[in-house]
């Protein structure tokens, strides 16, 4: 995006990623154009992680805070060149790593195609003893506009924080299909085949990161989502009934012919046949047909094998909770056993009550099958964390 535009130097402002190969390619670092220079680029934020600067009216000034999720917030105030002229407060957490909290942690693991680079995110419980063997959940979201991996520092990254401390390495990671800020070709890997592209990254960064840490339980995994991710996660039981123990799939769109999305069509592929007819004076014309080969998790249904949670909000405007029933209607008919919640006024987005009693059946599922622990979670309340 553009920043500022400066008429009077003739110079642009904008962010920029991807460029640098010193920087993870998913960080946004700000760029300065002139416009009466061929090719004259100048990195003003060199620092690898995320930026989010505000320019001055007068474009001298920049004020600049930087932070990947391993890292705390940098504030600092740039000139028009990019040179840090001023360091604002830093945040004090002191009592926060004195409470135990710890840094998620980056990684960097290879494709299913064993060449392109995918980035992603690692929780561990705050008292971690790389010692012991512990469960691997993913939390997962297939995209297309967007994944689910934090670039910027935050004390508590939705449920992955919290789900770690019942006793899990809890990752999240990029795969080959999803955003579009690494490019055309990365983007439209997942054009046609949107679900299963998503899958075949996440268990190969799975067993990399089980090769290399000694600590990951590659017997053991788990995975969630909601919505695509959803989709997603009560996939992976079907399509890898072998690799996945349990997975709890919220608001999935589990039938995607009834998703009245338009980015739906789109990226699951539109085909294009032509044939010529006769019309009725004779003469040849050429009609179009047009198809769409829409996967759904009912086709796989039959494959389904270790242990599944299906949520839904009952007012679901967004994915509607007819996705749900579709799916556990051919779990039934395949003679499958399963788990259904269906929370009563939620929408697309769980809030209140509704949110609370979702993240503790999400704990208590993973506990159970992933743990053997039934209990796990039931004595905490979930409005303390509010």
């Amino acid at each position: 995006p553009i920043m500022k535009v400066d008429t009077a130097r003739r110079q642009i402002y904008f962010i920029g990623l991807g460029k640098e190969k010193e920087i993870d390619p998913y960080y946004y670092v700000l760029y300065r154009a002139d416009l009466d220079k061929t090719n004259v680029v100048t990195l003003l934020t060199p620092e690898n992680a995320s930026h989010d600067v505000d320019i001055s009216p007068s474009s001298k000034y920049i004020v600049d805070s930087y932070s990947r999720v391993d890292m705390e917030p940098v504030n600092v105030v740039r000139n028009r060149k990019g040179k840090v002229i001023l360091e604002l407060e830093k945040a004090d957490l002191k009592s926060l790593y004195a409470f135990g909290w710890k840094k998620p942690e980056r990684f960097k693991v290879k494709a299913a195609d064993g060449v392109t680079d995918i980035y992603g995110v690692m929780w561990k419980p705050a008292d971690f003893d790389s010692t012991k063997i512990y469960p691997i959940i993913s939390s997962v979201y297939p995209g297309p506009y967007f994944e689910y991996v934090n670039t910027s520092f935050a004390l508590n990254d939705a449920y992955n924080t919290r789900l770690a401390q019942l006793g899990f390495i809890v990752i999240t990671v990029g795969h080959r299909g999803g955003s579009p800020m690494r490019g055309k070709a990365y983007h439209r890997y997942g054009y046609g085949n949107m679900r299963d592209y998503a899958l075949e990254d996440d268990k190969c960064a799975i067993e990399q990161l089980a090769a290399r840490h000694s600590f990951i339980d590659i017997t053991k995994v788990g995975i969630f989502g909601h919505s695509g991710g959803g989709f997603m996660a009560a996939a992976a039981l079907c399509k890898y009934p072998d690799f996945y123990t349990a997975a709890v799939a919220s608001a999935g769109n589990h039938d995607n012919r009834i998703y009245n999305r338009g980015w739906v069509e789109i990226y699951h592929g539109v085909k294009e046949k032509s044939r010529k007819v006769k019309t009725a004076g004779g003469q040849d014309s050429i009609v179009y047909e047009y198809s769409c080969k829409v996967p759904t998790n009912m086709e796989l249904a039959a494959n389904l094998k270790g242990h599944l949670l299906l949520v839904a909000g009952d007012q679901d405007a967004n994915v509607h909770p007819a996705h749900l029933m579709r799916f556990a209607d051919a779990l039934i008919k395949a003679g499958k056993n399963f788990d259904m919640v269906l929370l009563p006024g939620a929408k697309h987005g769980y809030t209140g009550a509704n949110e609370r009693f979702y993240e503790k059946k999400l704990w208590n599922h993973f506990a159970r099958y992933l743990l053997n622990d039934a209990e796990a979670g039931n004595c905490v309340d979930l409005k303390d964390l509010k």
